[in-house]
Protein backbone atom coordinates (compact mmCIF):
# COMPACT_ATOMS: atom_id res chain seq x y z
CA UNK A 1 0.00 0.00 0.00
CA UNK A 2 1.14 3.23 -0.70
CA UNK A 3 1.65 5.92 1.63
CA UNK A 4 -0.85 8.18 2.44
CA UNK A 5 -0.57 12.27 2.31
CA UNK A 6 0.86 13.52 5.59
CA UNK A 7 -0.32 16.59 6.56
CA UNK A 8 0.97 19.15 8.73
CA UNK A 9 -1.89 20.21 11.06
CA UNK A 10 0.12 22.26 13.79
CA UNK A 11 3.65 23.58 13.65
CA UNK A 12 4.19 24.13 17.25
CA UNK A 13 7.96 22.64 17.77
CA UNK A 14 6.95 20.84 20.30
CA UNK A 15 9.87 19.42 22.40
CA UNK A 16 8.15 16.54 23.41
CA UNK A 17 4.40 16.34 21.89
CA UNK A 18 2.21 13.54 23.81
CA UNK A 19 -1.09 12.35 24.36
CA UNK A 20 -3.06 13.46 21.78
CA UNK A 21 -6.85 13.02 22.52
CA UNK A 22 -10.01 13.78 20.01
CA UNK A 23 -13.04 15.48 21.77
CA UNK A 24 -16.18 14.85 19.92
CA UNK A 25 -18.04 17.41 21.52
CA UNK A 26 -15.54 20.78 20.59
CA UNK A 27 -14.21 18.57 17.37
CA UNK A 28 -11.00 19.62 18.36
CA UNK A 29 -7.88 18.19 19.06
CA UNK A 30 -5.81 17.91 22.32
CA UNK A 31 -2.64 17.15 23.28
CA UNK A 32 0.28 18.27 25.48
CA UNK A 33 4.60 19.26 25.48
CA UNK A 34 5.92 17.42 28.43
CA UNK A 35 9.21 19.56 29.07
CA UNK A 36 7.14 22.87 28.68
CA UNK A 37 4.51 22.02 30.68
CA UNK A 38 1.78 23.07 28.00
CA UNK A 39 -1.83 21.35 26.89
CA UNK A 40 -2.33 22.36 23.68
CA UNK A 41 -5.69 22.12 21.33
CA UNK A 42 -6.19 22.61 17.56
CA UNK A 43 -9.36 23.33 16.05
CA UNK A 44 -9.94 22.31 12.44
CA UNK A 45 -12.86 24.60 11.69
CA UNK A 46 -10.82 27.43 12.36
CA UNK A 47 -7.15 26.26 12.09
CA UNK A 48 -6.58 27.88 15.79
CA UNK A 49 -3.86 26.84 18.35
CA UNK A 50 -4.19 27.75 21.68
CA UNK A 51 -2.24 26.09 24.96
CA UNK A 52 -2.71 26.79 28.70
CA UNK A 53 0.38 26.55 30.98
CA UNK A 54 0.16 23.80 34.05
CA UNK A 55 2.66 24.25 37.01
CA UNK A 56 4.39 21.28 36.58
CA UNK A 57 5.35 18.82 33.59
CA UNK A 58 2.12 17.34 32.17
CA UNK A 59 2.89 14.10 30.14
CA UNK A 60 -1.05 12.46 29.75
CA UNK A 61 -4.22 13.20 29.69
CA UNK A 62 -7.57 11.55 29.33
CA UNK A 63 -11.37 13.82 29.46
CA UNK A 64 -12.99 13.57 32.78
CA UNK A 65 -16.69 13.83 31.37
CA UNK A 66 -16.99 17.23 33.21
CA UNK A 67 -15.33 19.72 30.45
CA UNK A 68 -11.85 19.26 31.55
CA UNK A 69 -9.32 16.72 31.81
CA UNK A 70 -7.73 14.00 34.24
CA UNK A 71 -3.71 14.35 33.53
CA UNK A 72 -0.56 12.34 34.50
CA UNK A 73 2.72 15.05 36.07
CA UNK A 74 5.38 14.92 37.64
CA UNK A 75 3.59 14.53 41.50
CA UNK A 76 0.97 12.95 40.80
CA UNK A 77 -2.78 13.05 38.61
CA UNK A 78 -4.37 15.70 39.09
CA UNK A 79 -7.55 17.36 37.40
CA UNK A 80 -7.27 19.96 34.85
CA UNK A 81 -10.32 22.40 34.47
CA UNK A 82 -10.49 25.69 31.84
CA UNK A 83 -11.12 29.02 34.02
CA UNK A 84 -12.05 32.22 32.05
CA UNK A 85 -9.34 34.00 29.98
CA UNK A 86 -6.28 31.82 29.56
CA UNK A 87 -5.83 30.01 32.26
CA UNK A 88 -6.63 26.44 33.68
CA UNK A 89 -7.56 25.21 36.93
CA UNK A 90 -5.11 22.33 38.54
CA UNK A 91 -5.81 20.13 41.66
CA UNK A 92 -3.98 17.00 42.50
CA UNK A 93 -6.72 14.05 43.10
CA UNK A 94 -3.49 11.30 43.80
CA UNK A 95 -0.37 11.94 44.71
CA UNK A 96 2.68 9.67 43.94
CA UNK A 97 5.89 8.14 45.92
CA UNK A 98 8.05 7.54 43.24
CA UNK A 99 10.75 5.12 43.79
CA UNK A 100 13.93 7.60 42.78
CA UNK A 101 13.93 11.19 41.75
CA UNK A 102 13.72 13.25 39.60
CA UNK A 103 10.84 10.78 37.86
CA UNK A 104 7.27 11.93 36.29
CA UNK A 105 4.54 10.15 34.68
CA UNK A 106 4.87 9.62 30.83
CA UNK A 107 2.14 7.81 28.68
CA UNK A 108 -1.56 7.38 30.06
CA UNK A 109 -5.17 6.74 28.91
CA UNK A 110 -8.41 5.87 30.41
CA UNK A 111 -9.53 2.22 29.91
CA UNK A 112 -13.29 1.09 28.07
CA UNK A 113 -14.90 1.25 31.64
CA UNK A 114 -13.61 4.48 32.62
CA UNK A 115 -10.23 4.07 35.00
CA UNK A 116 -7.11 5.58 34.22
CA UNK A 117 -4.07 4.56 33.66
CA UNK A 118 -0.77 5.97 33.55
CA UNK A 119 2.80 4.85 33.74
CA UNK A 120 6.15 6.48 35.40
CA UNK A 121 9.61 6.86 34.77
CA UNK A 122 13.28 8.42 35.32
CA UNK A 123 13.68 11.56 33.98
CA UNK A 124 17.05 10.70 32.34
CA UNK A 125 16.04 7.77 30.32
CA UNK A 126 19.89 7.40 29.61
CA UNK A 127 20.64 5.64 33.20
CA UNK A 128 17.85 2.65 31.79
CA UNK A 129 16.72 2.90 35.67
CA UNK A 130 13.95 0.02 36.56
CA UNK A 131 11.61 2.34 38.75
CA UNK A 132 8.99 2.68 36.15
CA UNK A 133 5.11 1.35 37.79
CA UNK A 134 2.25 1.47 35.84
CA UNK A 135 -0.57 2.93 38.09
CA UNK A 136 -4.69 2.58 37.80
CA UNK A 137 -6.67 5.09 39.14
CA UNK A 138 -10.28 4.57 39.78
CA UNK A 139 -12.75 4.67 42.86
CA UNK A 140 -9.98 2.88 45.02
CA UNK A 141 -7.43 5.20 44.42
CA UNK A 142 -4.22 5.44 42.64
CA UNK A 143 -2.79 2.32 42.41
CA UNK A 144 0.55 0.43 41.61
CA UNK A 145 -0.16 -2.57 38.77
CA UNK A 146 3.11 -2.98 36.95
CA UNK A 147 6.56 -2.47 38.22
CA UNK A 148 10.38 -2.37 37.04
CA UNK A 149 9.17 -0.61 33.89
CA UNK A 150 11.76 1.63 32.57
CA UNK A 151 9.67 3.73 30.12
CA UNK A 152 6.36 2.31 29.66
CA UNK A 153 4.45 3.39 26.66
CA UNK A 154 2.12 2.15 24.45
CA UNK A 155 -1.35 1.75 26.82
CA UNK A 156 -4.62 0.61 24.71
CA UNK A 157 -7.08 -1.28 24.94
CA UNK A 158 -8.83 -3.70 22.13
CA UNK A 159 -12.79 -3.12 21.00
CA UNK A 160 -14.05 -4.89 23.85
CA UNK A 161 -11.84 -3.89 26.13
CA UNK A 162 -10.53 -7.74 27.19
CA UNK A 163 -7.03 -7.07 26.28
CA UNK A 164 -4.73 -4.37 27.34
CA UNK A 165 -1.60 -3.69 25.40
CA UNK A 166 1.84 -1.94 27.11
CA UNK A 167 5.17 -1.28 26.26
CA UNK A 168 8.83 -0.20 27.68
CA UNK A 169 9.69 2.18 24.49
CA UNK A 170 13.94 2.15 26.25
CA UNK A 171 16.12 0.76 23.76
CA UNK A 172 17.26 -2.01 26.17
CA UNK A 173 13.96 -3.11 26.14
CA UNK A 174 11.63 -2.65 23.00
CA UNK A 175 9.26 -4.79 23.52
CA UNK A 176 5.18 -4.68 23.54
CA UNK A 177 3.07 -6.70 25.84
CA UNK A 178 -0.53 -8.05 25.60
CA UNK A 179 -2.45 -8.75 28.70
CA UNK A 180 -6.08 -10.27 29.11
CA UNK A 181 -8.18 -7.50 31.23
CA UNK A 182 -10.59 -8.56 33.80
CA UNK A 183 -13.20 -5.56 32.39
CA UNK A 184 -14.95 -5.51 35.72
CA UNK A 185 -12.09 -5.32 38.44
CA UNK A 186 -9.65 -3.51 36.01
CA UNK A 187 -6.94 -6.60 36.56
CA UNK A 188 -4.47 -6.99 33.46
CA UNK A 189 -2.76 -10.84 33.73
CA UNK A 190 -1.51 -13.21 31.39
CA UNK A 191 1.22 -10.99 30.59
CA UNK A 192 3.01 -12.03 27.18
CA UNK A 193 5.01 -10.43 24.45
CA UNK A 194 2.70 -8.91 21.87
CA UNK A 195 5.27 -7.70 19.49
CA UNK A 196 9.27 -8.30 20.17
CA UNK A 197 9.62 -3.90 18.07
CA UNK A 198 13.48 -5.10 18.15
CA UNK A 199 13.67 -6.17 14.52
CA UNK A 200 11.40 -3.59 13.02
CA UNK A 201 12.20 0.05 12.35
CA UNK A 202 12.09 2.44 15.44
CA UNK A 203 11.23 1.80 19.36
CA UNK A 204 7.49 1.27 20.43
CA UNK A 205 5.86 4.91 21.84
CA UNK A 206 2.72 5.67 22.04
CA UNK A 207 -0.43 3.82 20.70
CA UNK A 208 -4.04 3.40 19.42
CA UNK A 209 -6.61 0.70 18.37
CA UNK A 210 -8.57 0.95 15.48
CA UNK A 211 -12.09 -0.40 15.00
CA UNK A 212 -10.50 -3.60 13.57
CA UNK A 213 -8.24 -4.22 17.12
CA UNK A 214 -5.03 -3.72 14.72
CA UNK A 215 -2.54 -1.68 17.30
CA UNK A 216 -1.07 1.25 16.02
CA UNK A 217 2.08 2.07 17.29
CA UNK A 218 4.32 5.20 16.46
CA UNK A 219 8.32 3.83 15.14
CA UNK A 220 10.55 5.94 17.55
CA UNK A 221 13.43 7.35 15.93
CA UNK A 222 12.66 5.92 12.53
CA UNK A 223 10.19 8.37 11.51
CA UNK A 224 7.07 5.92 11.23
CA UNK A 225 3.85 4.46 12.55
CA UNK A 226 3.38 1.00 12.55
CA UNK A 227 0.24 -1.10 12.47
CA UNK A 228 0.03 -4.54 13.55
CA UNK A 229 -3.19 -7.33 13.62
CA UNK A 230 -4.47 -8.41 17.21
CA UNK A 231 -2.19 -11.30 16.14
CA UNK A 232 0.75 -9.42 16.13
CA UNK A 233 1.64 -9.44 12.51
CA UNK A 234 2.79 -6.32 10.51
CA UNK A 235 0.11 -5.16 8.28
CA UNK A 236 1.49 -1.66 7.33
CA UNK A 237 4.19 1.17 8.11
CA UNK A 238 3.76 4.57 7.41
CA UNK A 239 6.36 7.47 6.73
CA UNK A 240 6.62 10.76 8.75
CA UNK A 241 8.36 13.97 7.59
CA UNK A 242 10.06 13.83 11.37
CA UNK A 243 11.91 10.84 13.01
CA UNK A 244 10.45 10.93 16.24
CA UNK A 245 6.48 9.92 16.12
CA UNK A 246 5.57 10.47 19.45
CA UNK A 247 1.60 9.27 19.93
CA UNK A 248 -1.14 8.62 17.54
CA UNK A 249 -5.31 9.23 18.13
CA UNK A 250 -7.94 8.63 15.87
CA UNK A 251 -9.99 12.16 15.71
CA UNK A 252 -12.39 14.10 13.14
CA UNK A 253 -16.16 13.71 12.77
CA UNK A 254 -15.82 10.14 12.17
CA UNK A 255 -12.91 9.49 13.48
CA UNK A 256 -11.40 8.54 10.28
CA UNK A 257 -8.41 10.26 10.88
CA UNK A 258 -4.85 9.53 12.17
CA UNK A 259 -3.36 12.24 14.28
CA UNK A 260 0.74 12.01 15.37
CA UNK A 261 2.58 14.05 17.67
CA UNK A 262 6.08 13.83 17.84
CA UNK A 263 9.27 15.23 19.57
CA UNK A 264 11.86 17.96 18.38
CA UNK A 265 15.58 16.63 19.78
CA UNK A 266 17.69 19.27 20.93
CA UNK A 267 20.08 19.61 18.29
CA UNK A 268 21.93 21.87 15.47
CA UNK A 269 20.62 19.80 12.85
CA UNK A 270 17.19 19.71 13.55
CA UNK A 271 16.59 22.99 11.74
CA UNK A 272 17.49 21.68 8.48
CA UNK A 273 17.30 17.91 8.37
CA UNK A 274 13.85 17.67 9.72
CA UNK A 275 12.46 21.32 10.52
CA UNK A 276 8.75 20.16 11.28
CA UNK A 277 9.83 17.99 14.13
CA UNK A 278 7.84 18.50 17.24
CA UNK A 279 4.78 19.19 14.89
CA UNK A 280 1.46 17.51 14.42
CA UNK A 281 0.63 15.43 11.83
CA UNK A 282 -2.38 13.88 10.50
CA UNK A 283 -3.23 11.25 7.65
CA UNK A 284 -5.92 9.32 6.42
CA UNK A 285 -5.76 5.35 7.63
CA UNK A 286 -8.42 3.67 5.47
CA UNK A 287 -9.99 2.36 8.84
CA UNK A 288 -11.80 4.08 11.72
CA UNK A 289 -10.77 4.65 15.35
CA UNK A 290 -12.83 3.63 19.09
CA UNK A 291 -13.94 7.09 20.70
CA UNK A 292 -11.97 7.55 24.17
CA UNK A 293 -14.24 6.31 27.59
CA UNK A 294 -13.93 9.86 29.67
CA UNK A 295 -12.28 8.83 33.26
CA UNK A 296 -14.59 8.57 36.09
CA UNK A 297 -13.55 10.65 39.39
CA UNK A 298 -13.24 8.82 42.71
CA UNK A 299 -15.84 9.63 45.01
Amino acid sequence: MSNPHITLVADVRNGVGESPVWDPQTQSLFWVDIPDGKLYRWTPADNSVKSWQAPEMIACIGFDGQGGFVAGMETGVFSVQFKEGDAIGVRRIAAVEHAESPMRFNDGRCDRQGRFWAGTMHLDMSLARQVGTVYRLDGRGLLPQMERMIVPNGMAWSPDGRTMYVSDSHPTVQTIWAFDYDIDDGVATNRRVFVDMNPYPGRPDGAALDADGCYWICGNDAGMVHRFTPEGKLDRSVELPVKKPAMCAFGGKNLDTLYVTSIRPDHPSVATEQPLAGGVFSFNPGVTGIPEQPFSFPA
